[in-house]
């Protein structure tokens, strides 16, 4: 099976998925060691890694490509949702950038409504017209026919023109044929019920990570509320930074480590160095 006729038969499946953020190789080989089956290539979390900033519009098509191929390689099992932003352009971009990712073996990837480039603010997320939109989630969808990758439809337009506005797009992009749809930034349960009534009986996503102008559901209480996927941006990204800091601390204060510090047999194994030992046997001379 196709990666994207996997992921179709993991939400075919009764139960909430719980898909981990990440953003390189060594995240990906975590998550999937942990037992995850699948994870979202979060914006956010590789403009952190990349550019050591915020998700701002600033991570470029290569770039994100790039982190992908990186968590493919280190992951392949793992069923990747990626992060396709705005297209990076017209919906001429957006055939391009879901092509890419549906031949590399995405499993899915998100598509959103944002203008680009975005106002010089970090505050609001001002939208395309609906139906220059709907166009975009239109062309995804015609591209995906390739290889079947399935297209996670997002709208930010909730902060900006309201719930009801909202509502009508995810019907739009429903109407268009998406897989998947995310209501960026709701405000309460009732919207939530909305946006998920609004698919159709699709999918629909959540983001469950705290932080930011938006009601922020548990995974059991995403679930009661209809959603059927829920990733965790910060999940990991938040402890690794926390983690950095505390090594940072450490070698300041004179120590070798600190207290949170993998042993080292432990981080050898995790990065798999008696794996390349194991595979490489068969190349030695004798």
């Amino acid at each position: 099976m196709t990666p994207p006729d996997r992921l179709r038969a993991l939400l075919a499946e009764p139960g909430f998925v719980t898909m981990p953020a990440v953003w390189d190789g060594l995240s990906a080989k975590l998550a999937a060691a942990a037992g995850f089956r699948t994870a979202f290539l979060s914006g956010s979390c590789v403009a952190a890694s990349r550019l050591g900033g915020p998700d701002l519009d600033l991570i470029s098509f290569g770039e994100m490509f790039d982190s992908f191929t990186m968590v493919r390689n280190a992951a392949p099992e793992t069923l990747v949702l990626a992060d396709g932003d705005h297209g990076y352009g017209n919906a001429m971009n957006v055939q391009r950038t879901v092509r890419a990712y549906g031949r590399a073996g995405a499993a899915a990837i998100l598509i959103e409504d944002k203008i680009t480039p975005r106002e010089l603010t970090a505050a609001g997320k001002p939208c395309l017209p609906r139906e220059e939109a709907r166009m975009k989630i239109r062309a995804a969808v015609e591209a995906a026919k390739e290889s079947g990758i399935l297209i996670l439809a997002r709208t930010d337009c909730r902060p900006t023109q309201g719930i009801d506005e909202a509502v009508a797009r995810i019907e739009a992009f429903a109407a268009e044929g998406a897989d998947i749809f995310l209501l960026d930034s709701p405000q309460d349960e009732a919207e939530m019920r909305r946006a998920v009534e609004a698919t159709g009986g699709r999918p629909s996503f959540s983001v469950l990570s705290p932080g930011g102008a938006r009601a922020t559901p548990t995974a059991a209480e995403a679930a009661a509320l209809g959603f059927k996927i829920g990733t965790f941006p910060t999940g990991m990204l938040s402890p690794a930074a926390a983690g950095m800091k505390a090594g940072l601390a450490a070698l300041q204060a004179g120590k070798s480590e600190s207290e949170s510090a993998l042993p080292p047999a432990e981080l050898r194994a995790t990065l798999g160095y008696g794996d390349y030992d194991a595979a490489a046997k068969r190349f030695r001379l004798a």
